[in-house]
């Protein structure tokens, strides 16, 4: 990949290393398949338990917005790829690179005879169509204001600002490259790229692929049909299909699963480096309590994260402690949040706040998103009232949850977002440390002088073309969420799925959303 200064990664090699090591001394996943030969053919069915918060409709569903599942890339593919070891690798462009040293526009070469599933040839107006409906709608383009083609297999994208990172924004799930139409109309049709293309759709409920004939990763996919299967909130009857043998694979399930699965015939797990987090949005409204910091620091302190680890995720092969940042505990710049549990302090700075017998919180919403939410959640609730703080939990349905617990960022007009809980995937530093922001849901619209510094450190680092130089502000950026707390992301989960011994090839991703279908097999 064709950026400053990149910064291969290595730690993380080395830890997805240790970590599926660990898994096979543990006996989490099976024996290797050496040197096989892939055999072309057959069909294989999946199931998901994610929340599938933007599902469609019949008039939508084949929408790379609108998926069954945020897996879209069966059907699409983007221009750059996030890799296993969340690297940025090239897919559609055979480069991307900044034109200067303001790191402000970026030009893309594309790849040469990509075709479509529909026979025409991909090109540089299909790209600039694409994006814009992403820098209209997707949350890391708006920073695009203008595509540029500058030849038939090439453009060029305008920032508002510069981004030493913005070949990863390229790598979305959302950013798929579809052919050319209008804003209210591209996508519709499920034409994409990728290794497979649509054949029918349920909304939000089941999809089928076949083979993409004209795929241009010659030889690929090797499966003739792909069938994904929505079971979000339905782990058990996702687990019992596989049973059943309804399933080849099942993505996303508990972790907590691991020690009774791996015990079973004919099954394997498959864990991967890193995973999602959960997000508990504090509003800072007028009225609410976590406008004053104490309040919010006290939470932070009070918090058993360790406890969230060892009993929700089954210890550090399922999970890991957060640090009150968007970043995954495996990225190179996560820095481990000072200190750890203190009831005492938690306790000092409650009596301070002028809750000197405690505080009863507001009612905490989550939705079971991942299955294993609701003992998330209690562990969190016993572990905050040795500090005197109750906190009243309630779960909500998966449907109809992000319109629930969103309020609007205009806080004049009254209509406050919820204490509640969001689900957020492992991203490279530049997307996930720009999620705190003020003007986002994520950071309860967080605002004072603490956020002041920190956007003005991430406009530092986004100007730095240096790796190094940006981790040192990345560092300090850790430390400036976890002093003034806006917001709470106590544990992480590696996400894990279970499949058939007989499924070759198949890899698990931190990100699920970008586990690649095209090169796996069925013996």
């Amino acid at each position: 990949m064709s950026m400053p200064d990149f910064d291969p990664r290595r730690r993380e090699v080395v830890q997805q290393a240790a970590m599926l090591l660990a898994a096979l001394e543990a006996g989490l996943v099976g024996p290797a398949f050496a040197q096989e030969t892939p055999r072309r053919g057959g069909t294989l069915v999946y199931a998901q338990c994610s929340g599938n918060r933007r599902g469609g409709d019949a008039s939508n569903t084949k929408h790379p917005y609108y998926m069954v599942d945020l897996i879209t890339r069966s059907a699409y593919d983007t221009l750059t790829w996030v890799d296993e070891r969340l690297g940025v690798v090239d897919q559609l462009a055979t480069s991307v690179r900044p034109v200067d040293s303001k790191l402000d526009v970026w030009e893309a070469t594309l790849r040469e005879g990509v075709r479509f599933h529909d026979g025409s040839e991909m090109r540089a107006r299909d790209v600039a169509a694409s994006f814009e409906l992403h820098r209209l709608k997707n949350f890391a383009s708006q920073q695009i204001t203008r595509i540029e083609v500058t030849g038939p297999l090439s453009v060029r994208f305008h920032l508002k600002s510069g981004n030493a990172e913005f070949p990863y924004v390229l790598a979305e799930y959302d950013n798929v490259v579809m052919p050319a139409a209008d804003p209210d109309r591209i996508g519709l049709d499920g034409i994409g790229t990728g290794p497979f293309r649509i054949v029918s759709a349920d909304p939000q409920r089941r999809m089928v692929f076949e083979r993409n004939e004209r795929y241009w990763r010659g030889g690929l996919p090797y499966l003739d049909r792909l069938e994904v299967v929505n079971r979000e909130g339905q782990m058990e009857s996702a687990i019992n299909g596989f049973r059943a043998r309804q399933f080849d694979a099942v993505l996303n399930i508990d972790p907590r699963l691991a020690r009774q699965l791996q015990a079973e015939a004919d099954t394997e797990l498959l864990p991967a480096s890193s995973g999602d987090q959960a997000v508990i949005l504090l509003p800072k409204h007028p009225g609410s309590p976590f406008a004053d910091v104490r309040v919010r620091r006290a939470l932070a302190l009070a918090i058993d994260r360790e406890a969230i680890v060892r009993i929700v995720y089954g210890g550090q092969r399922g999970g890991w402690v957060g640090n009150d940042s968007h970043l995954a505990g495996t990225d190179p710049m996560f820095v481990p949040r000072p200190g750890g549990r203190d009831l005492k302090a938690a306790r000092a700075l409650l009596a301070e706040a002028g809750h000197p017998n405690g505080i009863t919180l507001p009612t905490l919403y989550y939705a079971p998103q991942w299955p294993e939410m609701p003992r998330y959640f209690q562990v969190i609730q016993e572990s905050v009232r040795e500090a005197g703080i109750t906190l009243p939990i309630e779960e909500r349905p998966n449907d109809g949850y992000l319109a629930f617990r969103t309020g609007d960022a205009d806080l004049a007009k009254g209509k406050f977002h919820r204490f509640a809980y969001t689900a957020v995937g492992p991203r490279n530093p530049g997307i996930s440390l720009y999620r705190m922001r003020g003007a986002n849901n994520e950071s309860g619209y967080w605002s004072g002088p603490a956020h002041d510094r920190y956007m003005v450190l991430y406009e530092r680092a986004m100007v730095t073309a240096d790796a190094a130089e940006r981790r040192g502000l990345y560092a300090e950026m850790q430390r400036i969420v976890a002093d003034d707390v806006p917001a709470l992301l106590p544990a992480g989960r590696n996400n894990l799925l279970v499949k058939r011994p007989s499924v070759r090839g198949l890899k698990n991703h931190p990100q699920h959303w970008s586990i690649r279908w095209d090169e796996v097999w069925k013996a």
